[in-house]
């Protein structure tokens, strides 16, 4: 039987996760990631500035090895920052940091659809709202007359259970790179794809104060991180495209 819940039939595919992405992810030519508070806009902030990003599962004795044996900082949790730890999953420290060239960048949602989806065969790439515009763009000259693209927002996790929280920013990023594609001539969404690009539409032309008073953003602002948010609503503002190369995400040129 067909897996009712990998949008079999549709080039342009999307479920919420690590658990939709293994749905919708094999059998697709590309998986476009989307954390937008913030693990991709920290990605698009990095490849910015030509940094290479690895992405990391998990923020442990096993991610500080890893990022030895890289020659790379080690993100701490935005709390941690100081002198001695410059760098974490915020854009504005990624932003402000002199001197950083490889970024080890642990993210238990962002990082851990990106690898799964890579170790699967998939070319994956970053996609936030600073850069969805390009992303399509690469994304629609790549894809083969035939193949499939899967667009996984990544959500976020309750405390409480660790359940899946669909983050509506996750979906507008979403929205705005199935848009893109859409312009550059790629059809064929899956239902699911196109309740992103309306949910998108309907918040294009206000979308940084919509980020800033969606609960993720409400969230980030109340512990002291409005900077985050801000970088993450500069829409359009980003002609990189974060390609997951091995282990690492290098930045792509997008003319």
């Amino acid at each position: 039987m067909i897996n009712p819940y990998a949008q079999v039939g549709y080039r342009i595919r999307c479920d919420w996760g690590p658990i939709g992405g293994d749905a919708v992810g094999p059998g697709a030519q590309i998986v476009a990631v989307v954390d937008v508070l913030s693990f991709t806009t920290a990605l698009t902030v990095a490849a910015d500035r030509g940094v290479e990003v690895f992405p990391y599962r998990w923020r442990d004795d096993r991610a500080v090895a890893f990022a030895e044996r890289h020659g790379a900082m080690l993100a701490v949790g935005r709390s941690q920052v100081g002198p001695d730890a410059p760098v974490s999953l915020s854009p504005a420290t990624i932003r402000s940091c002199a001197g950083l060239t490889r970024l080890v960048l642990p993210s238990p949602n962002g990082s851990t659809i990106a690898r799964r989806l890579a170790e699967q065969g998939a070319t994956v790439i970053g996609v936030s709202l600073r850069n969805a515009r390009a992303a399509a763009r690469w994304a629609a000259r790549q894809l083969g007359p035939d193949a499939a693209i899967a667009v996984v927002p990544a959500g976020e996790r309750w405390n409480a259970d660790g359940s899946l929280r669909p983050a509506v920013e996750d979906l507008w990023g979403a929205g705005a790179f199935v848009t893109g594609l859409s312009d550059e001539g790629v059809g064929g969404l899956s239902p699911e794809a196109e309740v992103a690009a309306a949910s998108y539409r309907q918040v294009a032309a206000r979308v940084g104060e919509a980020l800033r008073d969606c609960a993720s953003g409400r969230e980030l602002i109340q512990y002291g991180y409005p900077e985050d948010v801000d970088i993450a609503a500069e829409v359009a503002s980003s002609t990189r495209v974060p390609v997951l190369d091995g282990e690492r995400f290098r930045p792509v040129d997008v003319p």
